[in-house]
């Protein structure tokens, strides 16, 4: 059975271990469980890479991504309004008058 390491790209820390089961909930958090079935949740993360060989998975937080996985499903299942995309918008623009 391969058990995976989760290393945060944004820092290199490890945060999990021994994990079996990585997806999405359908609030579109990154939801971990280990061998026993405990999880843990990251709000807003996507995986980045996932290694077989040397059993790490590692992902990016940023708190853009849980809405962009949001807006690409409904993109997908042609379920997107205006409002959704003008939300995203607003994340962005506030994103955009932050950076320095």
């Amino acid at each position: 059975m391969c058990e995976f390491k989760v290393i945060k790209k944004n820092d290199g820390s490890q945060i999990l271990e021994d994990i079996v089961i990585l997806s999405y909930t359908e609030d579109n958090e990154l939801l971990f469980k280990d061998i026993i079935g405990m999880g843990e949740i990251l709000k807003s993360a996507l995986i980045v890479d996932v290694n077989t060989l040397n059993q790490t998975c590692i992902v990016l937080e940023h708190p853009l991504i849980q809405g962009f996985v949001g807006m690409i499903e409904k993109i997908n299942s042609k379920t997107i309004t205006k409002a959704d995309i003008e939300n995203f918008e607003k994340q962005l623009i506030s994103l955009k008058e932050n950076i320095i």
